[in-house]
């Protein structure tokens, strides 16, 4: 399987995400820096957190025009599993991969905390190993995580099922309490949330086992079980 992770300046997160990939579950994962092209075999892309362009502008703005970004747009088209994580999820709203926006926090705040968060979609490739309503505790850590969009947007998001991770406690009042979404063939998901941060019991001794799954329902897809 060839899981390509997506580098841009002010990336943070994707050597966290490497880690837990190769170090965790055994795979052999790859980074593309946003001006070179992902190859045309990939089979996952990930687009982990961090402050891309120091959120110059707003958070995701500059990233989604990077070169790299035209081939995602296209690979998400073939269907390609894309997981965006915080402004990795910003990148993909900035990029039209996902509608609405991420507003800042009601609390103007930069909020870094565990919470949890609820599963409401098992039908994409992140979640096929999670179960309806599981809770999972992951931790958050971002300035404008807030999600937005107007009712017509929310009412195919709901009609649709495409938002797959509500907030348990609705702490930076995101509408309808959504810490992630998917687009309508399911295969591009976004998350406020860190699942590379709660995937392992020496970091999350509260219970690891929710969050290293995100990351084990893509490698069923391709048959491989940890």
């Amino acid at each position: 399987m060839n899981v390509g992770i997506v580098v841009f300046p002010g990336s943070n997160c994707d050597r966290d995400v490497k880690h837990v990939l190769d170090k965790t579950l055994n795979t052999n994962s790859k980074f593309y820096w946003h001006t070179k092209r992902i190859p045309n075999n990939i089979d996952v892309i990930i687009i982990p957190g961090g402050f891309t362009y120091g959120d110059y502008l707003r958070p995701g703005i500059i990233a989604s025009h990077s070169p790299i970004m035209k081939h995602i747009q296209k690979l998400a088209q073939q269907k390609i599993p894309i997981l965006g994580i915080c402004n990795g999820f910003q990148i993909l709203v900035e990029s039209n991969l996902l509608p609405g926006t991420l507003l800042k926090n009601t609390s103007l705040n930069f909020m870094c905390q565990w919470i949890n968060i609820k599963v409401t979609n098992t039908k994409t490739p992140f979640t096929t190993k999670l179960q309806l309503q599981q809770k999972i505790p992951i931790p958050i850590a971002n300035g404008e995580g807030r999600y937005y969009a107007d009712k017509k947007t929310l009412t195919s998001l709901q009609k649709n099922n495409q938002i797959v991770f509500r907030y348990e406690n609705n702490i930076n009042n995101s509408t309808y309490n959504i810490a992630g979404i998917c687009n309508k063939d399911m295969n591009v998901v976004g998350m406020m949330p860190h699942p590379e941060r709660a995937s392992e019991s020496e970091i999350n001794p509260i219970d690891n086992k929710p969050s290293l799954l995100i990351f084990k329902s893509i490698l069923k897809q391709f048959t491989i079980e940890n």
